[in-house]
């Protein structure tokens, strides 16, 4: 190669110094080896080096970022190809490389290979199938050999836990993919086939033709405990009979994938969404500093059907007016209503960092098992607002936990209407903490009741009476 893909030196052995420096993770006789240096030459020779995006899962493969100067990236176990999706929507110039082995694709990652095939963006998945689990520890993999033994099937693989899985097949099945063959490592002969189909693979991205699959049977002598002969001769003599050689699929696409860079201007984002083009009207002096110096966090949580969720966004998008950032993530449990379900939200001065709020500052509180089960994890000096309604008799928290007992289930009912017992919530929120003025809060509310203005006067009164009820008991 006239300008190496491969790093003079890999910094995983000895910081890249002396031999260790020259040597990568791979057993001897491991095939991993050959299909890097078919990929570093493909991409050599293609002139896509600074194009390239590597994706390597868990498995073997998962240190390829040491040994190729390209981009890369690393993905969860089996998510390589939604990793890879992201990578070329987000930057359609890029040539994009999902490196995966059998345990990873065709197990955990199943569906996601299959989506990702099926929707044949163009995108280069290079498949590489020892038969095991390598680099965890043996297991049976999908694609084991009926009989072989590994670390969970010492026995042999037998009818019960199926038959091997033929990837190639599977994916030429489907009407995404354009490219589709299977290539062996075990003699010159199959080496220079196998650098072919690789060097094809992303040449069917390049030219924007289409999805292109590539699986790659390989040795593994560590766990097949052969010499590197004698996996080089297993593999022509036991797999190649069940996985046959060869070319499964090959359209002559036309090239179709032409898709503009996704634009990131604010502006020109808002108008696409026809999003107001002013800023929401400001009532909050600066940051509440008072709850956190920059980034206050908070959890609502209580039955499904109790709105936590929506006071959860309404107190996002109060935030969000106020010039903030804000997230908020939800999580529910199984049932649309009576299921647990909870939601933590972020308010951060400039940036939330995590979104995730497993120490809250504010706990908000809708029946007693989210108090029980959250209330612990509330932060020194937070505050935990609850529904007294149906909580009578609140656990025992920290002293320096302000605790505010709101009636938000009898307030609501008193006002007709049981589902404003959120919106009850929120104004007992804004009294307890003043992390907002109260018109920031009223101000998100009428927006987001802006096709159902009947509602407003209600849910205005909901809110003053859920302040009241703090400011009546706590003399604020």
């Amino acid at each position: 190669m006239s300008d190496s893909v491969f790093y003079k030196t890999f910094d995983r052995h000895a910081h890249g110094q002396g031999l260790k420096g020259h040597a990568t993770h791979y057993c001897p006789g491991c095939g991993h080896g050959l299909v890097h240096k078919f990929l570093a030459e493909a991409i050599d020779e293609l002139g896509i080096q600074n194009r390239t995006v590597a994706i390597s899962p868990v498995g073997c493969s998962v240190f390829m970022y040491y040994y190729l100067d390209v981009g890369n990236t690393q993905a969860a176990h089996g998510r390589a190809p939604a990793v890879a999706i992201g990578h070329k929507v987000a930057n359609p110039e890029s040539i994009v490389i999902s490196y995966q082995g059998d345990g990873d694709l065709a197990s955990i990652g199943l569906a996601e290979i299959v989506s990702a095939a099926q929707l044949g963006i163009p995108l280069s998945v290079v498949f590489v199938n020892n038969a095991i689990y390598g680099m965890t520890g043996g297991q049976m993999a999908p694609t084991t050999l009926m009989e072989m033994k590994t670390s969970t099937s010492p026995w042999g693989r037998d009818r019960l836990t199926g038959q091997p899985m033929k990837m190639a097949e599977l994916i030429a099945q489907l009407d995404g993919s354009v490219y589709v063959e299977r290539v062996a490592l075990y003699d010159a002969k199959q080496r220079t086939r196998a650098k072919k189909a690789i060097r094809k693979a992303l040449q069917m991205q390049v030219e924007n033709r289409g999805f292109a699959f590539v699986e790659v049977l390989s040795e593994c002598p560590t766990h097949l405990k052969l010499t590197p002969q004698e996996a080089e001769n297993w593999v022509r003599d036991q797999m190649v009979p069940i996985f046959p050689l060869g070319v499964k699929k090959e359209l002559e696409a036309e090239p179709w994938f032409h898709m503009n860079k996704p634009n990131f201007d604010p502006q020109t984002l808002l108008q696409q969404i026809e999003a107001a083009a002013e800023a929401s009207e400001r009532f909050s002096p600066g940051f509440p500093a008072h709850l956190h110096p920059e980034d206050i966090s908070l959890k609502l949580a209580g039955s499904g059907g109790d709105g936590a969720q929506t006071a959860a966004m309404l107190i996002t998008r109060a935030a969000i007016n106020e010039g903030f950032d804000s997230t908020h993530i939800p999580s529910y449990g199984p049932e649309s209503r009576g299921g647990t379900s909870y939601a933590d939200v972020h308010v951060a001065k400039t940036e939330v960092l995590s979104p995730a709020s497993p120490n809250p500052h504010v706990l908000i509180a809708f029946n007693a098992p989210s108090l029980a089960k959250f209330g612990p994890a509330v932060q020194r000096g937070g505050a935990v607002i609850y529904d007294s309604s149906v909580i009578s008799e609140p656990p025992k928290l920290d002293a320096s936990v302000k605790m505010y007992g709101v009636p938000f289930t009898q307030i609501a009912l008193d006002l007709g209407k049981l589902l404003v017992k959120n919106i009850v919530a929120l104004g007992a929120l804004q009294a307890a903490t003043n992390i907002f003025p109260a018109e920031t809060f009223l101000t998100a509310i009428r927006s987001a009741l802006a096709h159902k203005c009947s509602l407003i006067p209600l849910n205005e009164e909901a809110f003053k009476w859920g302040q009241k009820a703090v400011t009546d008991v706590n003399g604020r």
